[in-house]
């Protein structure tokens, strides 16, 4: 599809790239006015499924990087240099280069920025050549480092699009979405390559860069969201923790993104664009008194995506790690030095990069559910559960080691992908960031597909009672009653679970609200914990302790943490 014309009115446009991957119309506009024919104009807006679209990421997105490796490229024997500039005006330098099958990580090419540059523009484009079946073919990713250097986690980062975007313009007072405005200083600056992935003809890269000269305008000020809203004390607070925008794969603009977390019934979001932090400048105005938002990241490495929750604003998390390098732990330090929470996101995708490959020791919740239910997700969660019972096989008033929450996020890019879908539920003491952020990762949460669903789990037992993300000390053969009261699944199925599986399944009315009460004691089970399944669809209740050849359930309603049972001496 062709891009939009040129408007003649606004002589600062980047050049409109007519490259091979995604032709788009990248505006340079402050931060806080985005415009939708920011929008790759080749990519449909609508019915893209979620899986589609993280596949297009994974391919064309920030969330395609590599690890460590970088080597320096150049147009010529040393960093590509304008000739005189002219007052004002522009100079345009050309940067080619082949790459070969195995390529390092990252290539970085070095221009040199004189004095008197307003404003950098850089647009590339590489070539797609015919591969056999099932090779992978080219796909190279972008972004720019300025005069402060490419260290790992250093200060020179200014954007990443990956592959989404083929232009981008920064400048002192604006920037297209994924970049950051600020000086525009002298000095050996980078374009980022992103070798994702290297035919076996290789990948030949074609980059131009576009130095305009002239005053620097004014400053950029950016608006970061307050981080408390108007809460309900201690309460139940639902939130989504996993979304994108324009600012980096997402066709979403903010603006929407807020709105339609205000749709959902949604009291606070975590805004998370691939290895970039360029809209937390922009949420400011979007927040307000009904909506908490909260700043963050999908760290988007080669071995897997992790969402760093609760950043300060402004602040990004490097991405260029891998499992091997043991950078990991570095940033992981970093996310909790700021109060914030480390998430390995779907961590059983199986795209290219998706899957988790850092362990779990180091995580403080993990993303289990991850957009509408899919098989994957049924793999996250016998995982999680596996670990529940690792992580609490002390007993005996022995805490053990401490066991990792759940969590559920839709994921979210664009229309018609439903935000909120799924949702944490969190029990926190205000609608305030840090609140929100010690509820979730104490685990005292739940997982809804909707707002229209409503849950509550007790474990009441010797005159004490716990909830979600508790934990219940009674003695050993004392009877425990686990008392499920939900609404909003008509027909669905209960499953009560502990660490010896599925131990009790009872069916909702077609209203969709019921309680189900279940005796057990802290001898037979170490915790137990909730799945509200919706039917098969053929439109029975599914059967747990079962094999065959389909899965024994239907899709997932809601999902609890665990309760917590410990025996004490008598």
């Amino acid at each position: 599809m062709p891009t939009d014309p040129v408007d003649p009115a606004r002589a600062t446009d980047p050049p409109r790239s007519t490259g091979p991957t995604h032709p788009a119309r990248h505006d340079l506009l402050p931060h806080d006015l985005p415009r939708r024919d920011l929008l790759p104009h080749d990519l449909p807006r609508r019915d893209l499924p979620r899986r589609d679209l993280l596949r297009t990421g994974l391919a064309t997105s920030a969330a395609t990087t590599l690890g460590l490796a970088v080597t320096t490229a150049t147009a010529g024997p040393a960093p590509a240099t304008p000739a005189q500039a002219p007052p004002d005006g522009d100079r345009t330098l050309t940067l080619t280069g082949r790459l070969p099958t195995g390529a390092p990580d990252f290539v970085l090419l070095p221009v040199e920025v004189p004095e008197g540059v307003r404003e950098i523009a850089v647009s590339y484009r590489y070539d797609k050549p015919q591969v056999p079946a099932g090779t992978p073919g080219n796909s190279c990713d972008i972004g720019i480092f300025d005069e402060r250097g490419t260290d790992l986690g250093g200060d020179g980062f200014r954007g990443w699009s990956g592959g989404f975007r083929t232009e981008f313009a920064l400048s002192r007072g604006a920037a297209t979405p994924g970049y950051l405005p600020g000086p525009i200083n002298p000095g050996t600056w980078h374009v980022a390559l992103g070798p994702y992935q290297v035919a076996p003809q290789g990948l030949d890269y074609h980059a131009q860069v576009t130095l305009r000269f002239g005053e620097p305008g004014s400053e950029f000020t950016p608006h970061y969201p307050p981080e408390r809203a108007r809460g309900r004390g201690r309460a139940w607070y639902r939130g989504d923790c996993h979304l994108h925008t324009v600012h980096s794969d997402g066709r979403r603009l903010p603006e929407e993104v807020a709105a339609g977390a205000r749709a959902a019934g949604l009291d606070f979001i975590v805004s998370t664009d691939h290895n970039t932090s360029s809209s937390h400048a922009v949420w400011g105005p979007l927040a307000g008194p009904d909506l908490l938002i909260v700043t963050g990241e999908e760290v988007t490495t080669r071995n897997g995506h992790w969402l760093a929750l609760g950043l300060e604003p402004g602040r990004f998390v490097d991405w260029r790690h891998r499992s091997r390098d043991e950078e990991y732990p570095r940033f992981v330090r970093q996310v909790h030095r700021s109060g914030g929470l480390v998430v390995p996101a779907h961590p059983y995708c199986p795209y290219v990069a998706c899957q988790w490959k850092f362990g779990y020791e180091q995580a403080d919740a993990v993303e289990v559910w991850n957009g509408p239910w899919t098989y994957d997700d049924e793999s996250a969660v016998d995982t999680w559960d596996s670990g529940l019972a690792v992580a609490l096989r002390g007993g005996n008033g022995n805490s053990g080691r401490s066991w990792l929450p759940a969590m559920g996020n839709s994921d979210a890019h664009s229309d018609p992908q439903v935000i909120g879908l799924p949702h944490n539920v969190v029990l926190a003491e205000d609608l305030t960031r840090d609140a929100i952020l010690d509820g979730l990762r104490a685990g005292r949460s739940w997982l809804a597909e909707s707002a229209t669903v409503e849950l509550d789990l007790t474990a009441t037992g010797n005159g004490r009672q716990a909830g979600i993300g508790e934990e219940l000390s009674v003695p050993a053969d004392a009877p425990v009653d686990v008392r499920l009261t939900v609404s909003g699944v008509p027909g669905g199925t209960v499953r009560l679970i502990t660490d010896e599986g599925q131990m009790h399944q009872e069916s909702l009315p077609a209203g969709g609200s019921g309680t189900v009460v279940w005796r057990t004691t802290a001898s037979l089970a170490a915790y137990v914990r909730a799945e509200v399944r919706h039917p098969r669809a053929d439109g029975t209740p599914g059967k747990g302790n079962s094999m065959g050849g389909e899965l024994p359930w239907g899709p997932m309603a809601a999902l609890t943490n665990p309760i917590v049972l410990r025996t004490e001496d008598r």
